[in-house]
Protein backbone atom coordinates (compact mmCIF):
# COMPACT_ATOMS: atom_id res chain seq x y z
CA UNK A 1 0.00 0.00 0.00
CA UNK A 2 0.96 3.49 -1.09
CA UNK A 3 2.67 5.71 2.04
CA UNK A 4 0.83 8.46 0.13
CA UNK A 5 -2.31 7.68 0.99
CA UNK A 6 -4.32 6.73 4.21
CA UNK A 7 -5.43 3.05 5.02
CA UNK A 8 -8.47 2.15 6.05
CA UNK A 9 -10.21 -0.68 7.65
CA UNK A 10 -13.60 -0.71 6.05
CA UNK A 11 -15.84 -3.43 8.80
CA UNK A 12 -18.44 -4.82 7.19
CA UNK A 13 -20.47 -8.75 7.18
CA UNK A 14 -21.01 -9.64 3.50
CA UNK A 15 -22.70 -12.59 4.30
CA UNK A 16 -25.22 -10.83 6.23
CA UNK A 17 -29.02 -11.66 5.85
CA UNK A 18 -30.84 -8.20 5.56
CA UNK A 19 -34.59 -8.31 4.65
CA UNK A 20 -35.53 -6.49 2.02
CA UNK A 21 -31.32 -5.08 1.35
CA UNK A 22 -28.47 -6.72 0.07
CA UNK A 23 -25.97 -5.21 2.40
CA UNK A 24 -22.72 -6.55 0.49
CA UNK A 25 -23.63 -5.13 -3.04
CA UNK A 26 -23.68 -1.88 -1.12
CA UNK A 27 -20.72 -2.00 0.26
CA UNK A 28 -19.18 -3.71 -2.59
CA UNK A 29 -20.29 -0.57 -4.96
CA UNK A 30 -18.74 1.43 -1.91
CA UNK A 31 -15.58 0.29 -1.33
CA UNK A 32 -14.87 0.37 -5.00
CA UNK A 33 -15.41 3.98 -4.85
CA UNK A 34 -13.62 4.50 -1.83
CA UNK A 35 -10.18 3.23 -3.08
CA UNK A 36 -9.94 5.73 -5.43
CA UNK A 37 -8.80 7.63 -2.41
CA UNK A 38 -7.48 5.25 0.27
CA UNK A 39 -6.16 2.00 0.68
CA UNK A 40 -8.43 -0.18 1.60
CA UNK A 41 -9.11 -3.52 3.49
CA UNK A 42 -12.44 -5.06 4.34
CA UNK A 43 -12.93 -6.73 7.70
CA UNK A 44 -15.72 -8.86 9.54
CA UNK A 45 -16.50 -6.94 12.97
CA UNK A 46 -15.42 -10.54 14.80
CA UNK A 47 -11.72 -9.64 13.13
CA UNK A 48 -11.70 -5.50 13.65
CA UNK A 49 -10.43 -5.08 16.76
CA UNK A 50 -7.36 -7.64 16.03
CA UNK A 51 -6.60 -5.69 12.85
CA UNK A 52 -7.42 -1.90 13.23
CA UNK A 53 -3.78 -1.12 14.69
CA UNK A 54 -2.19 -1.28 11.33
CA UNK A 55 -4.52 0.91 9.81
CA UNK A 56 -5.04 4.50 9.63
CA UNK A 57 -8.75 4.69 10.82
CA UNK A 58 -11.45 2.04 10.68
CA UNK A 59 -14.60 2.91 8.88
CA UNK A 60 -17.85 1.14 10.34
CA UNK A 61 -20.09 -0.01 8.03
CA UNK A 62 -23.12 -2.75 7.53
CA UNK A 63 -21.77 -4.83 10.41
CA UNK A 64 -25.43 -5.85 10.91
CA UNK A 65 -26.68 -5.78 14.49
CA UNK A 66 -24.00 -5.21 17.17
CA UNK A 67 -26.79 -7.76 18.52
CA UNK A 68 -24.95 -10.57 16.68
CA UNK A 69 -22.11 -10.23 17.79
CA UNK A 70 -22.00 -7.73 21.04
CA UNK A 71 -18.82 -9.46 22.78
CA UNK A 72 -16.35 -8.13 19.87
CA UNK A 73 -18.29 -4.78 19.44
CA UNK A 74 -17.76 -4.30 23.16
CA UNK A 75 -13.98 -5.44 22.43
CA UNK A 76 -13.78 -3.25 19.84
CA UNK A 77 -14.62 -0.22 21.61
CA UNK A 78 -12.93 -0.81 24.61
CA UNK A 79 -9.83 -1.13 22.09
CA UNK A 80 -10.45 1.97 20.48
CA UNK A 81 -10.57 4.28 23.13
CA UNK A 82 -7.75 2.51 24.53
CA UNK A 83 -5.44 3.10 21.80
CA UNK A 84 -7.25 6.26 20.58
CA UNK A 85 -7.86 4.46 17.18
CA UNK A 86 -9.85 6.80 14.47
CA UNK A 87 -13.00 5.26 14.19
CA UNK A 88 -15.97 6.65 12.09
CA UNK A 89 -18.72 7.30 12.73
CA UNK A 90 -17.29 8.64 15.65
CA UNK A 91 -17.98 6.41 18.35
CA UNK A 92 -19.50 9.57 20.69
CA UNK A 93 -23.12 8.89 19.32
CA UNK A 94 -25.79 9.39 21.63
CA UNK A 95 -28.50 7.15 19.79
CA UNK A 96 -28.78 3.71 18.39
CA UNK A 97 -24.88 3.50 18.66
CA UNK A 98 -25.97 2.93 22.67
CA UNK A 99 -29.10 1.28 22.14
CA UNK A 100 -32.63 2.81 22.15
CA UNK A 101 -32.88 5.06 25.86
CA UNK A 102 -32.84 8.02 23.78
CA UNK A 103 -36.03 7.73 22.21
CA UNK A 104 -37.40 7.72 25.95
CA UNK A 105 -35.04 10.78 26.68
CA UNK A 106 -36.21 12.64 23.73
CA UNK A 107 -39.65 11.91 24.70
CA UNK A 108 -39.38 13.52 27.67
CA UNK A 109 -37.78 16.53 26.60
CA UNK A 110 -40.69 17.12 24.31
CA UNK A 111 -38.57 16.07 20.83
CA UNK A 112 -41.07 15.09 17.87
CA UNK A 113 -40.91 11.65 18.81
CA UNK A 114 -43.25 8.93 18.65
CA UNK A 115 -44.44 8.41 22.63
CA UNK A 116 -42.16 6.11 24.17
CA UNK A 117 -41.87 4.84 27.68
CA UNK A 118 -39.91 2.26 29.36
CA UNK A 119 -41.58 2.25 32.74
CA UNK A 120 -44.83 0.93 34.12
CA UNK A 121 -45.17 3.74 36.00
CA UNK A 122 -44.93 5.88 32.89
CA UNK A 123 -47.60 4.33 30.85
CA UNK A 124 -50.36 6.85 31.64
CA UNK A 125 -48.08 9.44 29.85
CA UNK A 126 -48.83 7.28 26.53
CA UNK A 127 -51.60 8.76 24.44
CA UNK A 128 -54.56 5.96 24.32
CA UNK A 129 -54.09 3.80 21.72
CA UNK A 130 -55.88 0.51 19.57
CA UNK A 131 -52.58 -1.38 19.99
CA UNK A 132 -49.24 -0.84 21.88
CA UNK A 133 -45.58 -1.46 20.58
CA UNK A 134 -43.49 -2.99 22.78
CA UNK A 135 -39.51 -3.75 21.63
CA UNK A 136 -36.08 -4.70 23.25
CA UNK A 137 -34.26 -1.35 23.92
CA UNK A 138 -31.36 -3.42 22.70
CA UNK A 139 -33.45 -4.41 19.55
CA UNK A 140 -32.64 -4.50 15.63
CA UNK A 141 -34.42 -5.70 12.22
CA UNK A 142 -37.61 -5.66 14.19
CA UNK A 143 -36.31 -8.55 16.34
CA UNK A 144 -38.58 -9.09 19.85
CA UNK A 145 -41.05 -6.62 19.00
CA UNK A 146 -44.45 -7.39 19.71
CA UNK A 147 -47.71 -5.61 18.89
CA UNK A 148 -50.06 -6.40 22.14
CA UNK A 149 -53.64 -4.28 23.70
CA UNK A 150 -53.53 -2.04 26.93
CA UNK A 151 -54.37 -4.62 29.45
CA UNK A 152 -50.29 -6.78 28.72
CA UNK A 153 -48.86 -3.50 29.10
CA UNK A 154 -47.79 -3.40 33.34
CA UNK A 155 -47.22 -7.09 33.07
CA UNK A 156 -44.10 -6.23 29.61
CA UNK A 157 -42.76 -3.10 30.98
CA UNK A 158 -39.77 -4.34 33.38
CA UNK A 159 -36.83 -1.53 31.89
CA UNK A 160 -35.79 -3.45 29.51
CA UNK A 161 -38.08 -2.65 26.60
CA UNK A 162 -39.69 0.22 25.32
CA UNK A 163 -43.43 0.92 24.62
CA UNK A 164 -45.43 2.99 22.05
CA UNK A 165 -48.48 3.32 21.06
CA UNK A 166 -48.90 2.14 17.54
CA UNK A 167 -49.24 4.75 15.18
CA UNK A 168 -51.67 4.91 11.78
CA UNK A 169 -49.02 6.71 9.87
CA UNK A 170 -49.19 7.10 5.80
CA UNK A 171 -45.08 6.73 5.15
CA UNK A 172 -42.12 6.50 6.38
CA UNK A 173 -39.44 8.56 5.60
CA UNK A 174 -35.29 8.24 5.86
CA UNK A 175 -33.53 11.53 5.67
CA UNK A 176 -29.39 10.27 5.09
CA UNK A 177 -26.72 12.80 6.54
CA UNK A 178 -22.99 12.74 5.94
CA UNK A 179 -21.45 14.65 9.12
CA UNK A 180 -23.98 17.58 9.25
CA UNK A 181 -24.73 17.81 5.92
CA UNK A 182 -28.28 16.24 4.20
CA UNK A 183 -27.62 14.50 1.06
CA UNK A 184 -31.39 12.83 0.09
CA UNK A 185 -34.22 11.86 1.01
CA UNK A 186 -36.07 8.33 0.39
CA UNK A 187 -39.45 7.42 1.23
CA UNK A 188 -41.60 4.12 1.15
CA UNK A 189 -45.33 4.80 -0.01
CA UNK A 190 -46.24 1.59 1.15
CA UNK A 191 -46.47 0.87 4.64
CA UNK A 192 -45.92 -2.88 4.40
CA UNK A 193 -43.22 -2.45 1.72
CA UNK A 194 -40.11 -0.61 4.48
CA UNK A 195 -37.70 -1.28 2.22
CA UNK A 196 -38.81 -0.54 -1.30
CA UNK A 197 -37.87 3.11 -1.71
CA UNK A 198 -38.38 6.08 -3.72
CA UNK A 199 -36.86 9.36 -3.47
CA UNK A 200 -38.20 12.20 -1.67
CA UNK A 201 -38.15 15.85 -1.97
CA UNK A 202 -38.22 17.00 1.61
CA UNK A 203 -39.96 20.53 2.60
CA UNK A 204 -38.02 23.04 4.84
CA UNK A 205 -40.15 21.77 7.22
CA UNK A 206 -39.16 18.11 7.24
CA UNK A 207 -35.23 18.93 6.88
CA UNK A 208 -35.73 21.46 9.72
CA UNK A 209 -37.35 17.93 11.62
CA UNK A 210 -34.16 16.04 10.48
CA UNK A 211 -32.03 19.01 11.48
CA UNK A 212 -32.84 18.99 14.95
CA UNK A 213 -31.40 15.51 15.80
CA UNK A 214 -28.76 15.61 14.27
CA UNK A 215 -27.54 18.84 16.05
CA UNK A 216 -28.49 16.66 19.35
CA UNK A 217 -26.62 13.71 18.20
CA UNK A 218 -23.78 16.20 17.53
CA UNK A 219 -21.04 13.77 15.95
CA UNK A 220 -18.91 15.93 14.09
CA UNK A 221 -17.99 13.16 11.18
CA UNK A 222 -20.18 10.38 10.10
CA UNK A 223 -23.14 9.07 8.31
CA UNK A 224 -26.45 9.23 10.16
CA UNK A 225 -29.52 8.27 9.09
CA UNK A 226 -33.07 9.92 10.60
CA UNK A 227 -35.95 7.58 10.30
CA UNK A 228 -39.73 9.25 10.63
CA UNK A 229 -43.01 8.31 10.12
CA UNK A 230 -45.68 10.64 8.74
CA UNK A 231 -48.29 10.94 11.71
CA UNK A 232 -52.41 11.23 11.11
CA UNK A 233 -51.87 15.18 11.93
CA UNK A 234 -49.46 15.75 8.89
CA UNK A 235 -46.60 15.89 10.75
CA UNK A 236 -43.37 13.99 11.26
CA UNK A 237 -42.22 11.91 14.38
CA UNK A 238 -38.66 10.30 14.96
CA UNK A 239 -39.28 6.20 14.33
CA UNK A 240 -35.40 6.15 15.31
CA UNK A 241 -31.94 7.61 14.45
CA UNK A 242 -29.38 5.52 13.29
CA UNK A 243 -26.06 6.61 13.67
CA UNK A 244 -23.81 3.38 14.03
CA UNK A 245 -24.09 1.47 10.54
CA UNK A 246 -26.76 2.80 8.40
CA UNK A 247 -28.01 1.06 5.31
CA UNK A 248 -28.11 3.44 2.89
CA UNK A 249 -30.68 2.13 0.26
CA UNK A 250 -27.66 3.80 -2.43
CA UNK A 251 -29.77 1.46 -5.31
CA UNK A 252 -32.46 3.56 -4.95
CA UNK A 253 -30.56 6.85 -6.10
CA UNK A 254 -29.87 7.37 -9.55
CA UNK A 255 -26.22 7.53 -10.62
CA UNK A 256 -25.77 11.56 -10.03
CA UNK A 257 -27.27 11.43 -6.39
CA UNK A 258 -24.94 8.30 -6.05
CA UNK A 259 -21.69 9.97 -6.73
CA UNK A 260 -23.15 13.18 -5.26
CA UNK A 261 -22.94 11.14 -1.84
CA UNK A 262 -19.77 9.19 -2.77
CA UNK A 263 -17.73 12.71 -2.77
CA UNK A 264 -19.71 13.86 0.17
CA UNK A 265 -18.30 10.64 2.06
CA UNK A 266 -14.94 10.84 0.48
CA UNK A 267 -14.79 14.70 1.76
CA UNK A 268 -16.06 14.10 5.25
CA UNK A 269 -13.10 11.22 5.67
CA UNK A 270 -10.37 13.56 4.41
CA UNK A 271 -11.64 15.92 6.81
CA UNK A 272 -12.16 13.56 9.69
CA UNK A 273 -8.00 12.54 8.84
CA UNK A 274 -7.11 15.78 8.82
CA UNK A 275 -8.86 16.78 11.88
CA UNK A 276 -7.54 14.18 13.68
CA UNK A 277 -3.96 14.74 13.08
CA UNK A 278 -3.28 12.71 10.12
CA UNK A 279 -0.90 13.51 7.28
CA UNK A 280 -0.17 11.47 4.33
CA UNK A 281 2.60 12.34 1.40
Amino acid sequence: MSSARARLLYVTDLSYPARGRRYCDEDIYLTSRLREDFDLALAHPRDAAALMDVFDAVVVRNSGPVLRHQDAYDAFRARAAARGTRVYNQLSGKADMVGKQYLVELAAAGYPVIPTVDRAADLPLLPAADAYVVKPKRGADSAGLSVVPAGRLPELTDGGVLVQPRVDFSYEVSFYFVDDRFQYALYAPRTDRRWQLEPYEPTAADLEFARCFIAWNAIDHGIQRVDACRAPDGGLLLVELEDLNPYLSLDALDETRRDAFVTALKESLHRFLAATGLTVG
